[in-house]
């Protein structure tokens, strides 16, 4: 099993287009140490022609021209992407599904109920889409116990689990949270046994979701903010990373407390790593001191074109 990181950013990408704070004008000048990135996507492959896309970022097009490997060229149209699943309907996560709607055949997609009734009502692509390529929906289900399994993939088990986030900002649930606005994956390799959890969307931590990222090898996860109140003291937003559904990386002290950082410490696995970064956070300057106190505590940040085989 292969995954592939597409796009390591949160939504607005990095640089973002109209930004101009430290680490946007720092990436733009060219800077040593700031790496541009596109927004949050992943692709995951247990034959290395045949992939799931998971989450389709507004930046797809330029996702798969850095990516050869999702282009096989086994007729003059085709595609190695055989499905699309969706974590949530953000913005930065599904509108990529317009720049798909070439498709010689309907396109499989994969959400859950609550995700699809924001795609066909909120943001209503589903609609759009049938006027195009079409879209097959295949319900995700929402027990956190039911494993999905894909055409294509054979050997791969895809397990969603409910997280405590936010709908958009566009969904009328925005603040009546339902079960299915927000899922994690547990991606299992059946042949190894070996597993990898990628929630780009985390907002808070429960006793449940400890557990089963206990049982990740790897884990991919909420790398948005490096604190609470980052977008307030940057003259952003008023809004705090909660009400954004996102658990910034350590507290108030900014020393690895009373967040992701101290999370991470608990878990067992082999890989720890930030996706989903915000164009804001200071983990983006590779040579700056939060990039180094990660580096101490053993946890990654993902960069598009990172590898990770189980």
């Amino acid at each position: 099993m292969k995954i592939r990181v597409l796009g390591s950013a949160a939504g607005g990408g990095f640089p973002q287009w109209n930004c101009n704070c430290h680490n946007c004008s720092a990436v733009r000048a060219g800077r040593h140490g700031f790496t541009a990135r596109t927004q949050s996507s992943i692709a995951v492959t247990a034959n290395g022609d045949d992939w799931l896309l998971v989450n389709a970022s507004p930046d797809i097009l330029q996702q798969l021209k850095q990516n050869p490997q999702l282009q096989p060229a086994r007729a003059q149209r085709d595609t190695g992407v055989v499905a699309t699943m969706l974590m949530d309907a953000q913005i930065d996560h599904v509108t990529g599904l317009l720049m798909m709607r070439e498709g010689q055949r309907p396109m499989e997609l994969y959400c859950t109920g609550s995700v699809w009734e924001d795609l066909s009502n909120g943001l209503p692509l589903a609609m759009t889409l049938s006027h195009y390529c079409g879209v097959n929906w295949s319900p995700l289900p929402t027990d956190g116990i039911t494993e999905v399994q894909i055409p294509h993939l054979e050997g791969l088990s895809f397990l969603p689990i409910p997280l405590i986030s936010k709908a958009p900002p566009y969904s009328p649930n925005r603040y009546s949270p339902r079960v299915g606005d927000n899922v994690g994956l547990m991606i299992c390799n059946r042949n190894t046994g070996r597993k990898a959890l990628y929630a780009p969307g985390l907002g808070e931590m429960t006793p449940e979701l400890e557990a089963v990222m206990r049982q990740a090898d790897t884990l991919l996860v909420d790398g948005t903010f490096w604190t609470e109140d980052e977008m307030i003291r940057l003259g952003f937003s008023a809004k705090p990373a909660a009400d954004m559904g996102h658990l910034p990386q350590t507290g108030p002290q900014g020393d690895g407390r009373g967040g992701m950082i101290e999370l991470l410490d608990r878990m067992p696995a082999d890989r720890k790593i930030l996706i989903h970064i915000n164009n804001t956070n200071p983990i983006l300057d590779e040579t700056g001191p939060q990039r180094a106190l990660l580096a101490r505590h053993g946890i990654e940040v993902a960069f598009d074109g990172m590898e990770i085989d189980l």
